[in-house]
């Protein structure tokens, strides 16, 4: 089994069930954790991560951590100081448009919802609310992106996306998607060569779906457009999630295993 691991925690996806299955692991097998300097749960973010933020970190000692999956902004030359150069590095992505609505809900006090009472009437005039100045400015645009290391409100040209796109690939051995969280369960413990029962979840951070409402389309395609970078980010991750089953897995195990993930689970 693989047991250095950096998980890079993406806001809103799912990623603290998957943070408690590292934590449980880690703990079976007595790993070390990066932890943020000074308690907390978030390493500086929404600054970029430096070395120095984690607690027991010295530049003059060669010491390396097992495992880091703490929130941060990544920025992997930084990360390569405190985990070993074998380290396994994944994340998790969602689709942008449920992704924001989420993040509405949720982050409600950020300066660019502050001021409006739905989603549809930020997404009317959304450069009326939001200032690219602001500290807190990625609850409101392209948060996956930022969470990657990158300029949410970046060019997103064919070009430069592609180039953020090999970024994120050079980086990253596997992207989960959230919305099939079971089938991305069970590439993770392909690919760190664990059992199925380590990656048995229970849900956590998860809204009620009593409180989601249905979309218009009219407000999806404006949420595409105003996240255009996370939303290529997921439509290129999303297809290579399932080349990656099809290569690594096939989809007639997958099924398999994806019932017993949830037998195990009942």
């Amino acid at each position: 089994p693989k047991t250095d691991i950096v998980f890079l925690k993406v806001h809103k996806s799912a990623s603290s069930t998957v943070m408690n299955i590292l934590f449980r692991f880690g703990e079976t097998h007595n790993l070390t954790f990066a932890f943020p300097q000074g308690g907390g749960f978030q390493l500086y973010y929404p600054h970029h991560f430096l070395a120095r933020f984690v607690q027991g970190f010295s530049p003059l000692s060669p010491r390396r951590f097992n495992i880091l999956c703490h929130h941060m902004r990544f920025l992997q030359p930084e990360v390569q100081k405190v985990v070993p150069s074998s380290a396994v590095y994944f994340s998790i992505l969602r689709n942008p448009v449920q992704l924001m609505e989420s993040s509405f809900v949720y982050y409600k006090g950020a300066s660019a919802f502050a001021r409006v009472r739905s989603l549809e009437e930020f997404l009317r005039q959304p450069l009326r609310y939001y200032d690219p100045a602001r500290g807190d400015r990625h609850y409101a645009r392209n948060l996956m992106t930022f969470d990657f290391g990158f300029n949410p409100d970046g060019d997103a040209s064919p070009e430069r996306v592609q180039l953020m796109l090999k970024a994120i690939e050079a980086s990253f051995d596997l992207l989960l998607i959230s919305e099939y969280f079971d089938e991305s369960m069970v590439l993770l413990k392909e690919m760190l060569c664990w059992d199925l029962d380590s990656v048995v979840s229970f849900p956590l951070n998860s809204r009620d779906s009593s409180t989601k409402t249905p979309l218009p389309e009219s407000v999806v395609e404006k949420l595409k457009a105003w996240n255009r970078l996370d939303w290529e980010i997921y439509s290129h991750f999303n297809r290579t999630f399932w080349q990656r089953i099809e290569r690594d897995v096939g989809r007639e195990r997958m099924r398999r295993e994806v019932r017993a993930l949830r037998r195990r689970r009942a």
